[in-house]
């Protein structure tokens, strides 16, 4: 991926990129993303990267010795540490939709930002709104207090995230509205297909912030539109 094309991915929102893979891949029915509503906790910038995977619980104590879930836990952050800069960490909780353990607060985002990750998606909970780093945008299931029994399952396997698979390595895009999977043989062509989405949207959207529109505008900017887009 292009410096120029992440700079543009973090400048606009995921509906925007969802509609540029239509656009790239000439048709609709694009369908890897998420469904349902998710929390975000930065609306100022959306979080783009590629995923670095894992499964987390938190409803039940872990049944596994302790040395095992603490030697699973550093392989967990040795595994977000060494993405490189700019990763997402994609973090499915096992225990959704009844999850309670709120894995991201303002100590593990500190860490994962000191990383240089560029933000987590989860379907999972997160807390401290006020105390999480600027720069870390954290999208999630929910909001809750407790940490509750909180440990890691499994590292760099594929995860569900609100009925999106993400495997290790694929390239997210995420915000306020959810979260999607950029398929890797249109990345080459993505740029070209938010700039020209972009342009084409103007076509509607300059004429009818103007004054004076009306429904003849419309429909003359609505031809033009269509005629844009063939």
């Amino acid at each position: 991926m292009t410096p120029s094309l992440m700079k543009l991915l973090r400048s606009v929102d995921t509906p925007t990129v969802c509609n540029a893979i239509e656009v790239a891949q000439g048709k609709r029915g694009f369908n890897d993303f998420t469904r349902g509503t998710m929390q975000c906790s930065d609306v100022s910038q959306a979080v783009v990267g590629y995923a670095r995977t894992a499964k987390i619980a938190a409803v039940e104590p872990p049944t596994e010795p302790a040395d095992v879930i603490k030697a699973r836990r550093m392989q967990y952050y040795r595994h977000m540490a060494e993405g490189g800069d700019g990763c997402v960490a994609v973090v499915e909780d096992l225990d959704y939709p009844h999850a309670i353990g709120a894995y991201w607060g303002e100590i593990n985002t500190t860490v994962h930002k000191g990383f240089g990750m560029a933000g987590a998606l989860t379907n999972g909970v997160m807390r401290d709104l006020g105390d999480l780093p600027k720069g870390f945008p954290v999208v999630a299931g929910s909001i809750g207090p407790s940490h509750g029994f909180v440990h890691v399952r499994e590292i760099g396997t594929p995860v569900q995230i609100f009925g999106m698979t993400v495997n290790d390595g694929d390239l997210v895009h995420a915000d306020r509205h959810g979260a999607l999977v950029i398929p890797n043989d249109i990345v080459d062509v993505l740029e070209a297909a938010i700039l020209k989405l972009l342009e084409t949207e103007k076509v509607v959207l300059e004429p009818a912030r103007a004054d004076g529109f009306d429904f003849e505008a419309f429909e003359k900017a609505w031809a033009a539109f269509e005629a844009s887009r063939t």
